[in-house]
């Protein structure tokens, strides 16, 4: 049989093969400090991927799996090879970027589901810019070309260096994602919002310095996420200067290249916030999700670091959910919503929505007789990325573009009993609690809200952290919600989140904790090392004044 796959990226490499039916997220599912395994779901937890062959469909979840990426390559760690049978842009950015200014070549190929399964079966492979060979097995590679991607003739003075060697080097990155996605020519965006601030590595700051040093300044309106410390109070709260300074030198540094800083993984919740039709350039995850299922503005899951190149330039490939015919869903998820539920179904629903459609944008029905608020829209989106790698989901008779479904979408259904299951998934830590952690993405004010009245007054017997951007955090203050929270003992922190927190902020002596995210309950395990209980509002607001988190499934699910 004739095989042949893609070659985004090849080099003369071999290495054990590794083979897995299901992606993984980098960020959070990868320690980049030693290549292996952490996100305790995936069936590969606690093997190493350096030096393998690392064959997956795709990858999912954040963005930041980009700068992981990087950092497993500047450490001598990264896979000998990502082989893939879907699109993938996250690593392959990453990637790209380690041979392009630190070279260092990670090989990237994708071949036809049939090919990756019969090289899937192999022990080995030797991997050449022209082959792929392994004892029983010969596939030939195509080198995709850059040639017929059709630039304007600004993006061509860019390119040809008018504006600058970082202008230069940003639309040279972008061109060579442009032809990985298969798209023909760039768009205007409007806006963006950088993830790379987060100091997941530090292939991150040494990746921000080099393009800030260069003189890289941003030309459309630029949001920055969540970062890694509290940028004015890190040294108060004994964050050791060996992590601290490079964090807050990340943020510095793309607050240098003309960044605002907001500090905040839901920027849909700043007065910036694009409307429908937007043509925007957003990376983060749940972000992402949010911007194109509920406001209807249009982004791909940029991966970190093509998200500041896009901002330099104000150019982004013409591709993915740019295009509304890739906007359809393709799953038709049929959802058994209880009665009585509270707000932690929509993070359930998220993740098993997730779950049953990791490679392709759903439509999800059953949910419009529910009415679900923005705050349950946010969760529910969050949860999703965390088991999806689609950028986007349609809820009928909710979201703005509900109705672009393909005529040959399949149907799948999601029982009450599989929510049971999904709870006790998310609930296997114990009954005692150390820590409860709200804002997982940054809490909104209407979330800071339900959660003083949960409190309802009473003091905290556990350590209670509810992480917010500075505008939400400003906004609690003005109208009296913070000052309750901080009555009852509760501790909000602006600018990092639970996805980016350490010790000591992160309490050292913690060993289980209780959220109201899915986001975090299923990264959690994995970023901390310590068990997760997972409920709503109310469940965490019990469990942060009794130090206990029940056992038994909340009402809507005993039916």
């Amino acid at each position: 049989m004739n095989l042949s796959a893609r070659s985004i990226l090849a080099d003369h490499t071999k290495g054990p093969i590794l083979a897995t039916n299901e992606p993984i997220s980098f960020w959070g599912g990868v320690d980049p400090a030693t290549g292996k395994i952490i996100d305790i779901y995936h069936p590969l937890h606690g093997q190493s991927i350096a030096g393998m062959v690392l064959m997956m469909p795709s990858t999912r979840g954040s963005c930041t799996g980009s700068g992981v990426l990087l950092d497993l390559a500047l450490n001598g760690l990264a896979p000998a090879a990502l082989i893939f049978s879907q699109p993938e842009d996250v690593v392959t950015l990453g990637a790209l970027i380690a041979a392009k200014m630190f070279a260092k070549t990670v090989s990237v190929l994708r071949l036809e589901p049939e090919a990756w399964h019969r090289l899937a079966a192999e022990k080995e492979a030797a991997i050449s810019p022209d082959a792929i060979t392994s004892p029983n097995l010969t596939i030939r590679l195509a080198r995709i070309e850059a040639g017929t991607l059709d630039l304007s003739e600004r993006d061509q003075a860019m390119l040809a260096g008018r504006d600058g060697e970082v202008t230069k080097l940003a639309m040279e990155i972008i061109c060579a994602m442009a032809s990985n996605q298969g798209a023909t020519r760039l768009i205007d965006v409007v806006q963006a919002h950088i993830d790379g601030c987060i100091y997941a590595s530090r292939a991150n700051l040494i990746f921000a310095e080099k393009m800030a040093d260069m003189g890289a300044r941003v030309r459309v309106p630029t949001t920055m996420n969540a970062i890694s410390v509290d940028r004015e109070n890190w040294q108060e709260q004994g964050v050791p200067a060996n992590f601290g300074a490079p964090a807050a030198r990340l943020a510095d540094a793309y607050v240098r290249m003309g960044c605002r800083n907001t500090f905040t993984c839901s920027p849909y919740l700043l007065e910036t916030s694009p409307v429908q039709g937007d043509m925007i350039a957003w990376a983060e995850s749940n972000a992402v999700i949010y911007a194109n299922s509920v406001l209807g503005a249009r982004t791909a899951k940029h991966p970190d670091f093509l998200d500041l190149c896009i901002a330099i330039t104000g150019r982004a490939p013409l591709a993915g959910v740019y295009l509304e015919e890739n906007r359809k869903a393709q799953r038709i998820i049929h959802i058994d919503a209880p009665e009585g539920i509270d707000d932690a179904f929509w993070p359930l629903i998220g993740y098993l929505a997730g779950k049953v459609s990791p490679d392709r944008i759903p439509l999800l029905r059953g949910l419009d007789k529910v009415l679900p608020s923005s705050e349950n829209m946010k969760a529910l989106c969050a949860a999703f990325g965390t088991t999806s790698a689609a950028p986007m989901l349609h809820v009928e008779g909710v979201t703005p573009e509900a109705h672009l479904v393909l005529p040959d979408a399949d149907d799948v259904h999601i029982a009450v009993s599989q929510m049971a299951d999904g709870w006790r998934l998310l609930n296997e830590g114990p009954e005692t609690i150390d820590l409860v952690a709200i804002g997982s993405p940054h809490a909104s004010l209407e979330e800071c809200r339900s959660f003083a009245n949960a409190l309802n007054g009473k003091k905290v017997a556990v350590t209670t952290i509810i992480t917010a951007g500075r505008a939400i955090t400003a906004a609690a203050k003005a109208d009296g919600t913070l000052q309750r929270l901080e009555a009852s003992g509760v501790k909000v922190i602006p600018d990092l989140c639970w996805c980016s927190i350490s010790e000591p902020v992160f309490p050292v002596a913690a060993r289980t904790l209780m959220t109201n995210s899915g986001k975090y309950a299923h990264y959690g395990p994995g970023l901390s090392g310590r068990a997760v209980r997972f409920g709503s509002i109310a469940d965490c607001a019990a469990a942060a004044t009794t130090g206990i988190a029940a056992r038994h499934l909340p009402q809507w699910l005993q039916v």
